[in-house]
């Protein structure tokens, strides 16, 4: 008898038990899975030479990334495998697609310097989100420096390249001599905008408090604005990834002159007191700048 209860014992433990995971922490989850899909259908189209589903499945996957992380904030279900799981994505959807994008569309016509152009892109959209999850946050930092990226966001970065694409659509786009030499420069330079250290509007302190009076203008403006992106896409996406770029300067100069009027930080490229991004790792909770 006492040997049968101790089998069954043994069993017990040997047996695992499934633990019941709770919804806020699988829902933000599945907005990021839905974003992965949304990026590979984007490929699909491509193959198939659908380019406006194409880009439209890129920019849903840059809408529900920006979702999923505050989805995750406000059911309080962040996770390690939750930001694991969105670096991962953020790779697929704004490194690996764009890329393969931009050479099915015309950086084959360079041949081999089209395809490095495209692997460039992609190695650099992987080094920034790896510098990103091991970037470490400095508990000295002032408040100011949380409206700043360093660096071209990856959402930012992956919709701004394909600049070239929207103009083509347009019938905008430069063809001169060499313009499948031109588009792989483009997206070089985008690429370096991605892994630099230039400060960038992060944008996380707008839309968090709105004063009484402008909500029902803000209301209009965010139904016109969906409005006329619905009505003219490649214009609208066009037009906000040349205005991107334009705030590049303005950003950094903003940035220069918040470094020189606190006096307690040292002038470095992305407002570090000192540069320890690379020399530690730290879990960080879902945040969607990468």
């Amino acid at each position: 008898m006492a040997e049968s209860k101790d089998s069954s014992a043994s069993k017990s433990r040997q047996t695992p038990r499934f633990r019941r995971v709770p919804m806020r922490l699988i829902v933000p989850n599945m907005v990021t899975l839905l974003a992965l899909c949304s990026g590979l259908t984007a490929v699909r189209m491509a193959f198939d030479g659908r380019w406006e589903f194409a880009v439209g499945a890129v920019i849903l996957a840059a809408v529900l990334d920006g979702l999923d992380g505050r989805v995750a904030r406000l059911m309080k279900g962040t996770s390690r495998f939750g930001a694991e799981l969105d670096s991962l994505s953020d790779f697929v959807n704004f490194g690996v697609v764009p890329a393969l994008m931009l050479y099915l569309w015309l950086l084959k016509d360079a041949g081999n310097l089209g395809w490095i152009a495209a692997l460039i892109f992609a190695i650099s959209m992987a080094l920034r989100l790896a510098r990103f999850n091991v970037a470490l946050d400095d508990p000295n930092k002032p408040a100011w420096t949380s409206r700043f990226f360093t660096g071209v966001p990856a959402p930012a970065g992956a919709l701004t390249v394909l600049l070239p694409l929207y103009l083509d659509f347009l019938g905008l786009f430069p063809h001169w001599f060499a313009d499948a030499a031109f588009v792989a420069a483009y997206t070089v330079g985008i690429a370096f905008l991605v892994i630099s250290r230039l400060p960038t509007f992060s944008g996380k302190t707008l839309g968090t408090r709105v004063r009484r009076d402008f909500v029902l203008p803000l209301i209009v403006a965010a139904v016109l604005i969906v409005a006329l992106t619905v009505s003219y896409p490649f214009r609208m996406v066009a037009g906000a990834a040349v205005l991107y770029l334009l705030t590049i300067p303005v950003s950094w100069r903003a940035h220069r002159k918040l470094v020189m009027a606190d006096e307690s930080m040292a002038l470095d490229d992305d407002g570090d007191e000192c540069d320890t991004d690379l020399d530690n790792i730290a879990d960080r909770d879902k945040d969607h700048g990468g």
